[in-house]
């Protein structure tokens, strides 16, 4: 196992931060920006310390993904992309660290000023920037590139867009961004846009494009060649613009990156063994510590890597369409939870080893605590005091079986609740008040067999309150459409959170989302308490302000019983060939988002 060198450093960074508004040098052109205090390393900073400067480049990796693709666009609603593009094929003018929250570096940008009321931004291109055709980047491909990806893009760009209230050019290099009302944050959201080649989409429709159009980068890799649904090569540009500047020295190492797809999880993992692909991550602590024992583990060629973290455990289950139907009540979907055995499911497919994920920000310093809300986070709520869902206010806690199939304590209780909603048993099918036999229908994507198999355990334990499920499996494309317009009673969601949450809980969580497609809000929520919490959170004076908002606004969502929770890693199980490595100190974030490949490199290069 790697040294983790951020472990007790989070603590200590997060707490030490507790820095007002006016704090930390925002005045003036800086090489970073934080939202309390000021970056950790110097202007003259060599490279992230999560980062080895000194890799060799070449070698490359072969990753696997279920699914397909039939779109070179991360960029839009439209079509399905090979999710690392999206990370790998654009630069943004300020990078994230991930060994400190809220803060970025300059990369496109050489540097950034903001108002410390958070009122605007500048940045400052640096004059050597280019895209992969070699052509520079430009402040009107900025501009370009944030209105067209906040007005017809992704809705993840939406709505801190409508934020903006102007953005114009302030010199050659320089552009400023103003905003609608102040909001600190917003001058780091910016800061992370990817940008685009205008001249690319000159009388084109960016909204629709799909495989048509190779995408002009401007990070370190080019599209090599690609069949559709089946594999994406990237290569490493030579002549890439950035090569020297400190946020990229030691990161996108290898040479070439190959992405193959697969219809199967198991069928990847057979081509893992294979050797078809360098590369997977296990999600199952069962199978990883009894499937992975095969040759080319035991000769040496494969190695097996641990990489922990300590970031939130985000949300990971099954999510409950509230817009309409049974999910509407609080109480049914409390009973649903209670008849979720997830002991025996854990035990069964886990063997047992995974923590279960209490709230939405557990396994952090952001997580709500247990028992009632005190201090901070109990005046934030009392406001809402009288609509809050049960639990709020008072703490809430899973319910736990003993592991048996059975499972009859919590199933009682679920009975009691489906009673309280009105609910009741009729020669032995649960019936809605209006007379209807209770059925819902689980939303599956194809090939994802251990979904299925915690939905088969569920359908049994239903069927001792009466409840009768169907599951629809689908493809990937009909599972985006259908997940993108909410057409669901229940499916399995995961949403990864961050140390840094913000402006975007308002595409997870946001009310917006009830109405609006291809929102993260799969659930429907729309509560008062959750806008106000987010407010807080944006508008925060202090670290410890905005702590208590963040668990307060894991209180209100956990409480609200939309997701039935899973279990989560702690730790991350990569697999992979011995040629490929990693840094010894790793982040706070540990495996975060393109963590690998972005600071692996192959041992054998250059040699």
């Amino acid at each position: 196992m790697k040294r983790f060198g951020a472990t007790k450093r989070l603590g200590a960074l997060l707490c030490g931060c507790v820095i007002t508004w006016a704090g930390g040098a925002w005045a003036e052109p800086a090489h970073g920006i934080a939202m309390y205090g000021d970056p950790a390393l110097p202007p003259d900073f060599v490279s992230l310390p999560y980062a080895n400067p000194d890799a060799p480049k070449g070698g490359r990796i072969v990753t696997g993904e279920v699914g397909g693709f039939d779109s070179l666009n991360p960029h839009i609603r439209k079509g399905r992309v090979p999710w690392q593009l999206r990370f790998l094929a654009y630069e943004s003018l300020m990078g994230r660290s991930y060994d400190e929250p809220f803060t970025l570096y300059g990369l496109l940008a050489e540097s950034v000023e903001a108002d410390p009321d958070g009122l605007w931004v500048e940045y400052t291109l640096r004059p050597e920037a280019r895209f992969s055709d070699g052509s520079p980047v430009t402040v009107e491909d900025v501009l370009w590139s944030y209105e067209t990806l906040g007005t017809v893009g992704h809705p993840r760009y939406l709505g801190a867009w409508t934020q903006v209230a102007s953005a114009e050019a302030v010199g050659e290099r320089s552009l400023r961004f103003t905003f609608v009302e102040p909001n600190r944050e917003l001058a780091l959201i910016m800061g992370m846009r990817p940008v685009l080649k205008k001249a690319q989409w000159e009388g084109k429709d960016f909204a629709e494009s799909g495989l048509d159009e190779i995408p002009i980068t401007s990070a370190p890799y080019v599209i090599d060649s690609f069949e559709p649904g089946r594999f994406l090569t990237l290569r490493r540009d030579p002549d890439y613009w950035g090569a020297d500047v400190p946020y990229r020295r030691g990161t996108q190492n290898l040479d070439e990156i190959r992405m193959e797809f697969f219809g199967d999880a198991g069928v990847m993992f057979e081509a893992f063994k294979g050797g078809l692909i360098t590369t997977i991550r296990e999600t199952n602590a069962a199978k990883w510590d009894q499937q992975y024992d095969f040759p080319a583990i035991q000769s040496g060629e494969m190695v097996k890597s641990i990489i922990p973290h300590e970031r939130p455990s985000g949300i990971i289950g099954f999510a409950m369409n509230t817009r309409d139907g049974d999910f509407a009540d609080w109480r049914v979907r409390s009973a649903m939870i209670h008849a979720f055995n997830f002991e025996l499911m854990n035990n069964t497919l886990n063997g047992g080893e995974e923590p279960r994920a209490t709230s939405y920000f557990s396994n952090s310093v952001l997580g709500m605590r247990d028992g009632p809300a005190e201090g901070r986070v109990a005046e934030l709520l009392a406001p809402f005091a009288e609509t809050l869902i049960p639990g709020t206010l008072e703490g809430y806690n899973l319910p736990v079986s003993d592991g048996s199939e059975a499972n009859r304590r919590n199933i009682r209780k679920a009975l009691r609740l489906m009673e309280e909603a009105g609910y009741t048993i009729e020669e032995g099918v649960m019936t809605r008040p209006d007379g209807t036999p209770m059925t819902f229908e689980i939303l599956v994507s194809q090939g994802s067999s251990e979904v299925q198999s915690m939905i088969n355990i569920y359908a049994k334990a239903l069927e001792r309150l009466g409840i009768e499920i169907t599951t629809a499996t689908v493809d990937s494309a009909q599972y985006r459409e259908r997940t993108d317009s909410y057409d669901f009673d229940m499916t399995y969601y995961r949403r990864g959170l961050s140390l840094s949450p913000g402006n975007e809980q308002r595409l997870y969580w946001g009310a917006d989302g009830v109405e609006t497609p291809g929102t993260r809000n799969w659930m429907g929520i729309a509560d008062p308490a959750v806008e106000a919490m987010i407010d807080a959170m944006l508008s925060s004076a202090s670290h410890e302000e905005y702590v208590a908002a963040v668990r307060a606004l894991d209180r209100v969502l956990t409480a609200g019983r939309y997701v039935i929770p899973i279990w989560y890693s702690p730790v991350s199980r990569i697999a992979h060939d011995a040629d490929l490595t990693y840094p010894e100190t790793l982040p706070a974030y540990g495996d975060f988002i393109g963590f690998q490949p972005d600071v692996w490199w192959s041992k054998s290069a250059g040699n």
